[in-house]
């Protein structure tokens, strides 16, 4: 991607007036106020754009964390969260220095699903207190929280909250279908502020005083006697970190054409920000995905784009603290309440409640566990399921051997074979169960195919495809096809259409006629791909099987 400096400000100057409600609004849902979610914003934005390991990732405050920091404020208070971020900053390097960053592409795709559909719930129970207008009861469990917000309500109702609150989501929704492009969270909030001072609503509290400027570093708040007791909260929290860091840098990457993140560069950017921004008062920080998609959407091609949001927020802290402080905490709740809905990729979870009823169980337990337990026991559990439920697959298809995934490369092959290599053809053979576990592996393996203009995937002996197989088979193909390569699909067994027609991964390959049912039939397409392409002379007689030979992985 070519880097074009004014593109770069433009799309920061987006992403910053599309952060500003979402950094007020997760700060004061996370129990220390919006200062800390504008300073915090400011802060870890610019160190993790600085030293994290995507070009395009927007850090700052997030709905997962904030579901993380309520239970530890509500236990150890404000100073508890910031000690707890100052150690996850300490975690998270380690783990960049022992280079853990390739192991986290392992969590598989329901578990993922799962995991937002269970955040997205518990940020939209979290604002149900400002957006009904009572005063928060406190506790860990947002339900029962939302609960007694409710009986409060019925008690004394606040229409003017009510209102403002869910004029600010409608608005966030129905402009998001009407007008993509255009921040209508800003939009609603200003709307939504004007309301509240011209229709003199008293009932609608205000953010209230913000100090108009960074406050300056200090570790006042360390306790160290609390640090043993604090040290489970802290592997929360960069656990949280570094899953939906190196999450969101996967989407980037996979939203544009030839960037690719360092996933422990990646996890050192996120520990820096997360040391600095408790020095400032700040709460924890990951990537945002939501602001990472605006940022790539917006045209950016470097770090520049996220260092300017950075820089526009603090801008807003210096200059406009006064008016933000008149902001209704109702309005606020409507944006995040928009930000839950917004966060249910509906046609994803369908994909995976379709593909296998192992991936709609993992699915749903592990939105039932981040629901009602912790996120990161969440994670743990789906983990857990997946991998006991991929291991009894494959021991239903009396496949215990790992997945072989070789190209057909010179040395040994057959004469047809270094033909097609010649005529920059590759085919793959791919045996046995296609799970989350070896997906990656292959996406890397295939998406350094270099040379080439067609490959096929050779799919008879794959015996089972999950969820995430299905994606990354179908991430495989778009990001092959964008860089010019045909790919082609022969043998595909029908045990494997639910799966892959669930994610799209089929309609790819059935948009161009590049499915075949034989491996010759595959070989005749890729020929006749490359005729069109005015690639390779005309033939016109029947065209042999190669047989690549499986290479076996050794064992560990």
């Amino acid at each position: 991607m070519a880097r074009n400096p004014r593109r770069d400000l433009l799309a920061g100057m987006t992403v910053a007036i599309v952060a500003l409600p979402l950094a007020l609004g997760f700060g004061v849902s996370s129990g220390l106020g919006a200062e800390a979610g504008l300073v915090t914003a400011v802060v870890a934005g610019a160190l993790a754009a600085v030293f994290g390991g995507s070009n395009l990732q927007v850090s700052g405050p997030t709905g997962a964390m904030t579901v993380v920091l309520v239970p530890i404020v509500a236990r150890f208070g404000p100073g508890g969260v910031l000690t707890v971020g100052l150690m996850a900053g300490v975690l998270l390097i380690a783990l960049a220095l022992l280079r853990a960053g390739r192991y986290m592409r392992y969590v598989p795709a329901p578990v993922v699903e799962g995991f937002t559909l269970g955040i997205a719930c518990v940020i939209g129970l979290q604002q149900v207190p400002h957006a009904l207008g009572v005063a928060e009861s406190g506790g860990e469990k947002v339900l029962p929280v939302a609960w007694r917000a409710v009986q409060a309500f019925a008690a004394a109702p606040n229409w003017s909250a009510v209102a403002l609150s869910l004029g600010v989501a409608g608005v966030m929704l129905a402009g998001a279908r009407w007008r993509p492009a255009v921040p209508f969270s800003i939009v609603a909030v200003i709307a939504a502020t004007l309301a509240a001072q011209l229709l003199h609503l008293d009932a609608a509290a205000a953010i209230g005083d913000l100090p108009s400027g960074l406050p300056a570093p200090s570790l006042a708040f360390l306790d160290v006697s609390a640090l043993g007791s604090l040290l489970a909260p802290a592997v929360a929290v960069a656990a949280l970190a570094a899953l939906e860091s190196l999450l969101s840098a996967t989407v980037a990457d996979g939203m544009t054409v030839g960037q690719r993140h360092d996933p422990d560069r990646e996890l050192f950017g996120q520990g820096v920000a997360n040391l600095a921004a408790p020095l400032f008062g700040g709460i924890p920080a990951t990537a945002a995905i939501a602001r990472t998609a605006v940022n790539v959407r917006s045209g950016a091609s470097s770090r520049l784009a996220a260092l300017t949001h950075a820089a526009v927020l603090a801008a807003v802290v210096f200059a406009a603290a006064p008016l933000v402080s008149a902001i209704p905490l109702a309005a606020l709740a409507g944006v995040l309440l928009a930000t839950a809905v917004r966060m249910v990729e509906v046609g994803a979870l369908r994909a995976m409640a379709r593909a296998t009823r192992s991936d709609a169980a993992v699915l749903v337990l592990t939105a039932a566990a981040t629901l009602v337990l912790d996120l990161v026991y969440a994670v743990i559990i789906g983990l857990v399921v997946a991998g006991a439920l991929a291991l009894r697959a494959v021991a239903a298809q009396a496949r215990l051997d790992e997945v072989g995934l070789r190209p057909d490369l010179p040395g040994g092959h057959s004469d047809e074979e270094h033909a097609l290599l010649a005529e920059h053809i590759v085919a793959y053979r791919i045996d046995g169960p296609l799970f989350f576990a070896a997906a990656h592996r292959f996406l890397l393996e295939l998406s350094e195919v270099s040379d080439v203009r067609v490959v096929i995937l050779r799919m008879s002996r794959v015996t089972t495809v999950d969820a995430t197989g299905a994606l990354v088979l179908k991430d495989v193909v778009e990001k092959l096809n964008r860089r010019g390569i045909a790919v082609l699909a022969s043998g595909i067994r029908p045990g494997q259409r639910q799966a892959l027609e669930s994610v799209g991964a089929l309609a790819l390959l059935r948009h161009e006629g590049r499915e075949y049912a034989t491996t010759p039939e595959a070989i005749a397409g890729a020929r006749r791909h490359l005729e069109h392409a005015g690639l390779l002379p005309a033939r016109h007689h029947p065209l042999p099987d190669p047989r690549p030979h499986r290479i076996r992985k050794a064992p560990r």
